[in-house]
């Protein structure tokens, strides 16, 4: 059975991946799993059936089988746990990966929802410092740290806060470049029916 990823059925953002499904959604891709996407409206998702998978009526949802789980975090260590492909065989690699990605959600994402350019500033200034001139956060291997962190970076490209490091600019762009990512966001929710 395919795991059922609820996603918005018209999405806010026109479909352009920068809500929180586009995370899940990626992350499948990425480790080549099939999956099916419930599209559901703002009125569905505060009925009481919703409401009693997802508490604070969100996106995303996930369902695999009897097991649901919200918060894009936790969908996509999941998916990363459950599936090859995200993330490494060795186990300090392993424990690095997640904790870049508890990174991207902890450290940076609320950096950005607060809008203190400076405090952001600073923390993109750090985050750019510990790439260098690595091509993902672990190196040469791209993982789940990357896609989370990939994810939570995108919206600034269309804020009034720029990724002033090229080297951001490029690790962003790296990102969005990958085979998964594409067709991710080429079959945005709207396009893909439910089964």
């Amino acid at each position: 059975m395919n795991p059922v990823v609820s996603v918005f059925k018209h999405p806010p953002d026109g479909g352009r991946g920068y809500h929180r499904d586009m995370r899940v959604r990626w992350a499948l891709e990425e480790v080549g799993q099939h999956y099916t996407l419930r599209h559901l409206t703002f009125s569905e998702m505060r009925r009481p059936e919703y409401l009693e998978m997802q508490p604070f009526g969100q996106m995303p949802i996930y369902q695999e089988g009897d097991l649901i789980l919200f918060e894009s975090g936790a969908i996509v260590l999941h998916i990363a746990q459950r599936f090859a492909g995200l993330l490494p065989d060795e186990s300090n690699a392993r424990s690095r990966s997640i904790m870049w990605m508890f990174a991207a959600v902890n450290t940076i994402e609320p950096c950005i929802a607060s809008g203190s350019v400076g405090y952001l500033s600073q923390r993109l200034q750090q985050l750019s410092d510990a790439l260098g001139k690595n091509e993902w956060l672990e190196g040469t291997q791209f993982g789940v740290g990357d896609l989370m962190m990939v994810s939570v970076l995108r919206p600034l490209k269309h804020s009034d806060i720029q990724l002033e490091s090229p080297g951001l600019q490029d690790y962003v762009q790296r990102g969005e470049e990958r085979y998964a990512f594409q067709r991710a966001l080429s079959n945005p929710p709207a396009a893909k029916r439910t089964a």
